[in-house]
């Protein structure tokens, strides 16, 4: 896995859902669904709306934020990220 994908839902009553994904890569339908995506890999924030405003951001502090949230998640993504970038690199250059 390398990308860490993040959607918000406002419930009825005012209340956000978060749901959390991890993907090796990204989607079209990712990018137009989800609110935040980062990259593992690269290192860096490939989107962050939050109620429809870009937010500016960087890698660093989403990350601190994430690894609090899902600490198990973001350690994986951690160990995983790199080596899917180098499969996905190596499918490249072999087509």
């Amino acid at each position: 896995m390398r990308y860490l994908l993040i959607s918000f839902f406002r419930r009825k009553g005012g209340q956000i859902d978060e749901m959390v994904k991890v993907s090796k890569r990204i989607q079209e339908s990712d990018i137009s669904t989800s609110n935040v995506i980062i990259d593992y890999a690269d290192k860096k924030v490939e989107k962050c709306v939050i109620e429809g405003k870009q937010v500016e951001t960087d890698f660093d502090r989403m990350h601190q934020y994430y690894k609090k949230v899902y600490p198990n998640l973001i350690d994986q993504l951690e160990k995983e990220a790199l080596i899917t970038k180098n499969q996905q690199s190596k499918l490249k250059k072999t087509k």
